[in-house]
C-alpha cells in the first residue's frame, strides 16, 4: 500500500481548525484520533463490533503503535485512510493504515499497530473468534 491505494476503506473526513496547533497544521493528537476510528471501522469489518466490544467479556488492546509523517494536512483538506492486515496470530493482530491527502492524491501519515484480543474478566490476552481470524486471513490474502 506504498501509493496509499488498496486496502480497506475505513476513514474519511476532513481537517477542521480545531485538529490543528500553533503553527496552523494537524496536530498529532488529531492522526491519533483519526486511525483511532479507523481501527474501530477495521475491527468492525472483521467482526469485532461495537456491541461484541461494548459486552462484558471481551475486548481489544493496542500493544504497539508506531506512525510516520509525511505530508502536513491543514484545515479544509479531505483525508481517508485505508488498512490493512499485516498479521494475523492465534490472540495478536498487526495492521497498517495509511491516511492519504484525498485532493492531492498523497501520503500524509501511516500508522502500523498491534493490538491483542482480551478477556476483559481474566485481564490476559484470549484467542480470537474462529470467524474473526477467517476474516482477516482474507483481508490479508487480498492484499497480496
Amino acid at each position: 500500500m506504498a501509493n496509499g491505494e488498496g486496502g480497506l476503506l475505513t476513514y474519511r473526513g476532513a481537517v477542521y481548525p480545531v485538529h490543528c496547533d500553533h503553527m496552523g497544521h494537524m496536530n498529532v493528537a488529531s492522526y491519533v484520533a483519526k486511525f483511532d476510528e479507523a481501527s474501530w471501522s477495521l475491527f468492525c469489518a472483521l467482526g469485532l463490533t461495537p456491541s461484541y466490544l461494548r459486552g462484558e467479556r471481551f475486548g481489544m488492546a493496542g500493544v504497539q503503535q508506531n506512525i510516520t509523517y509525511r505530508q502536513e494536512l491543514f484545515p479544509g483538506d479531505v483525508l481517508e485512510v485505508r488498512s490493512r492486515v499485516l498479521e494475523i496470530g492465534d490472540k495478536r493482530i498487526r495492521f497498517e493504515h495509511v491516511m492519504t491527502n484525498v485532493e492531492r492524491g498523497e501520503i500524509a501519515a501511516s500508522c502500523e499497530l498491534t493490538a491483542v484480543h482480551l478477556d476483559k474478566v481474566a485481564h490476559k490476552a484470549i484467542p480470537f473468534p474462529a470467524a474473526v481470524r477467517e476474516k482477516a486471513q482474507a483481508l490479508l490474502a487480498s492484499a497480496g
